[in-house]
């Protein structure tokens, strides 16, 4: 990641593109510019020398090229406090893009639900991490919140809970509610622990999708996106936000779904290679999930099957 002014940062993005880098994310604020690059590890000191021509400092961010929701159990004060917003900073330090959601029903230790449509809804995210609260037996019942999420779930909370290591992928403890930002050294470094615990678990699914990888890297359909105009002109924050297996291209489904679901990517349809669905958030986005090499080859199989006479 990029920090610094916007002096010549179009010169940057010409770098970038000629070493066959990808320009993942850019954020313009007055005269302030930062971005989110994936390079090639060869090129990285050329890269940083560049930047520190223009003024500018350069940082790994591991967590890039993945979204990532920070849920509370709703969005009143009692239950969105300073931590959860401090979370999401540290994990947006940290290169990834990050939403906070609060649940309609979350309120109460036997009364907390959550809906069929708000899992749908996580599920969209690579991970997901649930804030709850300062009470063992309120934490321990509300984990059925998030006990069938297929993402990975990590839960943040103040006491540690007993019997639900099952029902998550980590913990982090320490964290409760409180009504003043988290400013103190031990405080940053519960931060950091769940930065750290987030990028394992994201590594733990890289390593799976290795096993059988993507017919295609998501920053190449990126690329062949960002040519398609009405995604260009998208005046909303990350227009094409990156996942580890898919993006989430914020343009409505019904309108665009053909016309992007035609594009051609080595020599074969994007529709063919990727599954799309409108995004449980009001049809807002699109979401492009890639098929894995395995797959497109057992669907070229059955066509020439079926081809056959």
């Amino acid at each position: 990641m990029y920090d610094g002014g916007v002096y010549r940062g179009e010169e940057l993005n010409e770098l970038i593109e000629d070493i066959g880098g990808v320009v993942i994310q850019t954020t313009r604020s007055s005269q302030l510019l930062s971005v989110t690059m994936s390079i090639p590890s060869e090129d990285k000191k050329m890269v940083t020398e560049f930047c520190k021509e223009l003024g500018g400092t350069v940082k790994s961010v591991p967590l890039a090229g993945t979204e990532i929701a920070v849920v509370g159990p709703t969005l009143g004060r009692h239950h969105m406090p300073h931590p959860i917003c401090d979370i999401a900073e540290s994990l947006r330090r940290q290169g990834a893009i990050t939403v906070v959601m609060g649940l309609a029903r979350g309120r109460g230790k036997l009364t907390s639900q959550i809906s069929l449509e708000e899992k749908m809804i996580i599920d969209e995210y690579d991970a997901a991490i649930f804030s709850l609260g300062n009470f063992k037996p309120c934490v321990e019942a509300k984990t059925d919140l998030f006990s069938d999420i297929r993402v990975p779930v990590i839960l943040v909370s103040g006491p540690r809970p007993d019997g639900v290591d099952d029902k998550c992928d980590g913990i982090v403890s320490g964290v409760g509610r409180k009504v003043s930002r988290m400013r103190t050294a031990p405080e940053r470094d519960k931060l950091d622990e769940i930065v750290d615990l987030v990028e394992k678990v994201l590594d733990d699914k890289r390593r799976f999708l290795d096993e059988d990888p993507l017919f295609i890297h998501p920053a190449e359909i990126k690329l062949l996106l960002e040519e398609y105009e009405p995604v260009s002109m998208c005046l909303r924050p990350a227009p094409i936000v990156l996942h580890l297996d898919g993006l989430r291209v914020k343009v409505g489904y019904e309108e665009h779904r053909e016309n992007i679901g035609n594009m051609m990517i080595y020599g074969r349809r994007l529709g063919d290679v990727c599954r799309l669905s409108p995004s449980k958030i009001n049809d807002s986005s699109i979401i492009i999930k890639i098929k894995t090499q395995s797959e497109v080859r057992q669907e070229d199989l059955e066509r020439e099957g079926a081809d056959d006479p």
